[in-house]
C-alpha cells in the first residue's frame, strides 16, 4: 500500500472497498458483538469480549481476548480497580465520536493533526439508590466538547462534526432508546 493511500492512519482504499462491499449486499451490515462478564467481587467486574459475527460470518480473527475492568471509587464503597460502568459508557462516546471523525475526515480528504475529547456525565445517584422516584438512575446529562487541529475550514469540521453525529452508533445509543431484553438463569 502506498502512502498516498492512508490518511489519519485510514487505510482509504479499504475504506472505499468496505462501503462498495455493503452497498453491493446490505447483508454485510449486520453484526452482532457479545461480552461476558464475572463479577470479582463487591464492585469489581471483569469482562472479556473477543469474537463477534459480521460481514457475513464469525469472526475469529482475535487470537486472545480483550479483558475489561471495572470497579467503583472507594468513596463509592469500591476499590478503585477500573473505572465504573457510567465512565465507561463516557469512553465509549469518545472513542466513537473519535472513530466516525477521523473516518469521515479520511474520505473526505481532510488531515487531522489532532483530535481530543472532554466528556462529563450528570448523575443523582439518589435513582441509584432507590432513594428517588424523581432522579433517574443513568445520566441527567452528558456534555460533550471537542478540540480538533486539521488542515479544513472550521465550516468543513463543523458539517463534519454534524454527521458524525448523526451516523455515531454509541450516540445513538444514548439518545434513542435500546430494546434490552434481560433473563435471570439460577
Amino acid at each position: 500500500m502506498t502512502a498516498q493511500n492512508r490518511l489519519n492512519g485510514i487505510d482509504i482504499d479499504g475504506l472505499v472497498a468496505t462501503v462498495q462491499a455493503i452497498q453491493a449486499d446490505p447483508n454485510l451490515a449486520r453484526f452482532r458483538f457479545r461480552s461476558h462478564t464475572d463479577w470479582v467481587s463487591g464492585g469489581n467486574v471483569k469482562t472479556r469480549i473477543q469474537g463477534f459475527y459480521g460481514a457475513g460470518h464469525e469472526d475469529t480473527s482475535r487470537a486472545a481476548p480483550f479483558t475489561l475492568e471495572g470497579d467503583e471509587p472507594s468513596v463509592l464503597l469500591g476499590t478503585d480497580k477500573g473505572p465504573n460502568a457510567v465512565e465507561v459508557v463516557l469512553h465509549a462516546l469518545a472513542s466513537c465520536l473519535a472513530v466516525g471523525f477521523i473516518y469521515n475526515a479520511a474520505a473526505r480528504g481532510i488531515q487531522v493533526d489532532a483530535l481530543e475529547f472532554d466528556i462529563e456525565g450528570d448523575l443523582d445517584l439518589q435513582g441509584f439508590l432507590g432513594l428517588s422516584e424523581k432522579a433517574r438512575p443513568g445520566y441527567e446529562g452528558i456534555r460533550v466538547r471537542y478540540r480538533v487541529k486539521a488542515d479544513a475550514s472550521q465550516e468543513k469540521l463543523l458539517e463534519l462534526c454534524d454527521y458524525v453525529q448523526k451516523t455515531s452508533p454509541v450516540l445513538d445509543i444514548l439518545r434513542n432508546p435500546v430494546p434490552v431484553k434481560v433473563s435471570l438463569e439460577v
